[in-house]
């Protein structure tokens, strides 16, 4: 019995470096600023994001700012945009302290963006970390802001990010009568959109 909780906690080790390492490697759809910097440089952008979505040591936001692109708003999912309110926390709007931008709660009565959310928009980025779990609300978020992009014509640019659970797969298929917000299928919508997928180097 000792033998097998040591040859355990051996191969969990080894799991953890191999994906230590294999995370060095990896470019997220954010980092490959290149190939959608052209697409964003002269539009009104918003963003969708929270304290997932960084950039090397950098945040999104700040790193477009930098870039001098026009960030103009920022949508926040669950635990907003700092990621500090507690799981099913109501998120309010605001404003951003540090940047001054308007940050607009995609939680809570407000899940989809608006018309007058979107208006003065040109393209919205979408970068969210998300953990591969179906409770999980971010998958959610992006199929509201998929449907609002789509029926108010904007262009939608999705940041891609991997799945840290992306090779362990268990559960059952969801009913569709237990639908909600926390379990929702992602359903691809058709939108004028563009995914920035992950690379390895």
């Amino acid at each position: 019995m000792l033998l097998k909780r040591w040859i355990v906690l051996l191969s969990i080790i080894i799991s953890h470096q191999s994906t230590a390492q294999m995370l060095d490697s990896v470019i997220t759809g954010a980092g490959q600023i290149n190939n959608y910097l052209p697409i964003i440089s002269d539009k009104n952008v918003a963003v969708v994001a929270n304290q997932t979505s960084i950039v090397g040591q950098t945040h999104l936001v700040d790193l477009l700012l930098s870039k001098h692109v026009k960030v103009k708003k920022i949508f926040t999912p669950e635990h907003g945009f700092r990621g500090v309110a507690e799981a099913g926390e109501n998120i309010e709007s605001g404003k951003d302290k540090s940047t001054g931008l308007p940050i607009i709660s995609l939680y809570g009565n407000h899940k989809k963006p608006t018309t007058d959310d979107l208006k003065g928009i040109d393209i919205v980025l979408f970068d969210l970390q998300d953990v591969g779990t179906r409770f999980y609300t971010y998958s959610s978020t992006l199929q509201y802001v998929m449907e609002a992009c789509a029926e108010n014509k904007k262009k939608l640019i999705v940041l891609d990010r991997p799945n840290p659970n992306g090779y362990y797969v268990d559960g059952t298929v969801l009913e569709p009568e237990f639908k909600s917000f926390v379990t929702l299928t992602l359903f691809l919508l058709y939108t004028d959109s563009l995914w920035v997928s992950t690379q390895t180097c």
